[in-house]
C-alpha cells in the first residue's frame, strides 16, 4: 500500500473502531512511518544522553536491499510478513522453504503478530506499536504472493491490468524486465501495481504461476479486517477473535468502497490528498476531522523530538535534549518499531519454523 492506504485508511478504519481523533491520528501516522523511517543508528544529544534506532524502511535503491541481513531485518519483519502458505504453526506448504517465507493474507503468523502487539497494550507505545502492526497487517494483502527476499519467485511476466496505459508504458515495461531478471525482491519486479487500490491486475510469477488480482476487493477486505483488529485491540482481546468484531458499519464500507473505485491518480499523494478533502468535509460516520502527516521536516515527528529539519542524517549531529524527548511520539515509534521486530524475528516466526536473523 502507499500512503493514501496507511495512512487515510488506516485514520478510517481506527476513527470506525471506535478511537477518537487524537488516537486515530497516532495509529495512522505511525502506520505510514513505517514506510518512511529510513535512518537508523544512534542520536547524540548534547547533554551525552544517547538513543538508538532502527530503519523500517529502505529506499527503493539502497544499496542495503542487496543485503541479504538487512532484507531479512526489514522488508521481512515490516513489509512482507512470511505467511508460510496459509498454514498454522506446525505445518508447512508444499514446495521448498521459500514457500514459507511468501507473504499471505490474514494467515495464521499474521494473527499471531496481532496478538503480539495488544499484549503490550499497556505500554507507552501501544498506540505507536498498533499502527505498525495495522501497516504490515495490510501489507499482507497488498504484497500477497511476493517475499521480503532476493528469489525468483518474486519474478513477474506477462504483466497486465485494467489500465491499458500503464501497461503499454515503455519505461514501465524496461522497469519490470531489469527488476524481475535482476533484483526480484519483493514486488519491485510487478511496480506499483499492488499498491494501487483501484487496479485489477494479473501477472506470471517465477514458478510459472498465473496470478489474478483484484485490488479493490482485497483493499477493502484488509480495511475492514484492520478495523475488526483494532475494534478487539480497544476491548483487550488477547486472542485476537476478530471473527466476532463487527467490523465497518455497512454505510461507511460502501463510501470507501465508493472512494477506492474513482480515487484513480497513480499518483498515491493525490490520491492521499482526496481522502484528507473527503475526511474533512464529514463524509465519514464519524464527522468531519482535519488530519495531516508531515515524515520529515518542520511539523513532523521528528522535528518535534529532536529539532532536525534535515531528511536524512549524516551521523554527526547533535542535538538539544528536551525532558519531552521521553515522551514524545518519535521515541514511542522508535520503541514500538524494535519491539515489533523483536516479537517477529525471535517469537512469532520460530513457531513456523522461520528463522530470519
Amino acid at each position: 500500500m502507499q500512503i493514501d492506504g496507511h495512512h487515510t485508511m488506516t485514520y478510517v478504519a481506527a476513527r470506525l473502531a471506535g478511537y477518537g481523533h487524537r488516537q486515530a491520528s497516532i495509529i495512522a501516522y505511525s502506520a505510514q512511518y513505517v514506510d518512511d523511517a529510513t535512518n537508523s543508528g544512534v542520536i547524540c544529544f548534547r547533554n551525552g544522553a544517547m538513543y538508538s534506532r532502527i530503519s523500517s524502511a529502505h529506499k527503493t535503491l539502497d544499496y542495503r536491499n542487496a543485503d541479504e541481513l538487512a532484507n531479512h531485518r526489514v522488508w521481512v519483519p515490516f513489509h512482507f510478513l512470511p505467511g508460510n502458505g496459509g498454514k498454522p504453526a506446525g505445518e508447512n506448504p508444499e514446495g521448498t522453504f521459500i514457500r514459507k517465507l511468501v507473504c499471505h493474507p490474514d494467515s495464521h503468523v499474521a494473527r499471531d503478530m496481532l496478538r503480539a502487539c495488544v499484549r503490550d497494550h499497556e505500554k507507552p507505545y501501544a498506540l505507536h506499536r498498533l499502527g505498525i502492526t495495522m501497516h504490515v497487517y495490510a501489507d499482507s494483502w497488498s504484497h500477497q504472493g511476493f517475499a521480503g527476499v532476493n528469489h525468483e519467485i518474486n519474478e513477474v511476466d506477462d504483466l497486465r491490468s485494467n489500465n491499458k496505459s500503464m501497461d503499454r508504458n515503455f519505461l514501465n515495461k524496461i522497469a519490470n524486465f531489469f527488476i524481475s531478471e535482476s533484483f526480484p525482491l519483493g514486488h519491485g519486479a510487478a511496480l506499483s501495481y499492488p499498491d494501487l487500490p483501484f487496479l485489477e491486475w494479473e501477472y506470471r510469477n517465477g514458478m510459472d504461476e498465473k496470478v489474478p488480482r483484484n485490488n479493490p476487493e482485497l483493499f477493502m477486505e484488509a480495511v475492514d479486517k484492520m478495523c475488526r483488529a483494532m475494534q478487539c485491540f480497544r476491548k483487550l482481546d488477547l486472542d485476537m477473535n476478530i471473527e466476532s468484531a463487527p467490523g465497518l458499519p455497512e454505510k461507511d464500507a460502501r463510501k470507501i468502497l465508493s472512494l477506492i473505485k474513482s480515487n484513480r491518480d497513480k499518483n498515491g499523494e493525490k490520491r492521499h490528498a482526496r481522502w484528507i478533502e473527503e475526511i474533512g468535509k464529514g463524509r465519514f460516520s464519524f464527522g468531519p476531522a482535519v488530519i495531516e502527516y508531515k515524515a520529515k521536516g518542520q511539523g513532523s515527528w521528528k522535528h518535534r523530538a529532536i529539532g532536525q529539519l534535515a531528511a536524512s542524517d549524516t551521523g554527526r549531529e547533535v542535538f538539544k535534549f528536551k525532558k519531552s524527548f521521553l515522551s514524545s511520539n518519535w521515541k514511542y515509534f522508535h520503541d514500538a518499531l524494535q519491539a515489533h521486530r523483536f516479537d517477529i524475528l525471535h517469537d512469532v516466526l520460530p513457531k513456523y519454523g522461520i528463522c530470519a536473523a
